[in-house]
């Protein structure tokens, strides 16, 4: 795989994360200095004070996000992911929690969702925008799948605000990522090492978090939040689908 050609980002997608479902998990906890699952945790804090009866976790990898919001929102749980790998990596978590009757993963593109309009009471996505080629379009079909009123949020990674951090994060991403990437987790770890510094400074030097602020708004959602996480290496963000 040519890690420079993202012409299609769906299908670099796809490649890019094939080999890698049955160790997403741990490889996103060092990606994240440990902090992935306080990021997570947060996001899902802004959908659990709703209860909803049915959620859409959208690019939902191996399933940890929607198991996280069966859990913690008694509600059911549909997870959609482009990657068939990570489906079934997703499937075996599902089914070692004995969370079928809860837990439910189709494959599809967060682009072009499979779901009438105003299905779902609230939606999560998690490291999805760096990946779809117009994330405005895609914040547009996110919004109309959720029923009026209902909380949606989440979570990308970010770069730090200050210039001391930001020198620390880009060595970090650009030296010890793929190095470290390589050593744990072989060729395919590599990849993602070497590729993740770069994609995450160039998406935001096109599109900026004021930029993204308001292109959730012109989506059709109010109320928007936003929290960097962790010096700035992370990024929750909230609001509701307008209309409630």
């Amino acid at each position: 795989m040519d890690i420079r050609d993202q012409d299609d980002p769906n299908r670099f997608a796809q490649k890019l994360f094939t080999p890698l479902p049955d160790r997403y998990d741990r490889l996103a906890q060092i990606l994240s200095l440990g902090q992935d699952g306080r990021w997570r945790r947060t996001m899902v804090d802004h959908i659990v004070p709703d209860h909803p009866d049915l959620v859409l976790d959208v690019a939902t990898g191996p399933a940890g996000v929607a198991l996280q919001l069966a859990d913690r929102t008694g509600g059911q749980v549909v997870g959609i992911d482009l990657t068939l790998e990570m489906l079934r990596q997703g499937q075996a978590n599902v089914a070692r929690r004995a969370m079928a009757d809860r837990v439910r993963l189709v494959a599809g593109r967060g682009e072009q969702l499979p779901f009438p309009d105003a299905s779902f009471d609230a939606l999560t996505f998690t490291y999805l925008l760096r990946y779809v080629d117009d994330p405005q379009a895609t914040l547009v079909e996110l919004a109309r799948v959720v029923k009026p009123g209902g909380a949606v949020a989440s979570l990308e990674f970010l770069l730090p605000q200050s210039r001391f951090w930001r020198f620390w994060w880009w060595l970090y991403t650009r030296l010890v990522l793929p190095a470290g990437g390589y050593l744990t987790g072989g060729r395919a770890w590599f990849e993602v090492g070497r590729f993740l510094g770069p994609n995450i400074s160039d998406h935001y030097r096109r599109y900026p978090l004021a930029w993204t602020v308001e292109a959730w708004r012109k989506a059709g959602f109010v109320d928007v939040g936003v929290r960097r996480m962790s010096l700035g290496g992370g990024l929750v963000m909230w609001g509701r689908r307008t209309g409630g």
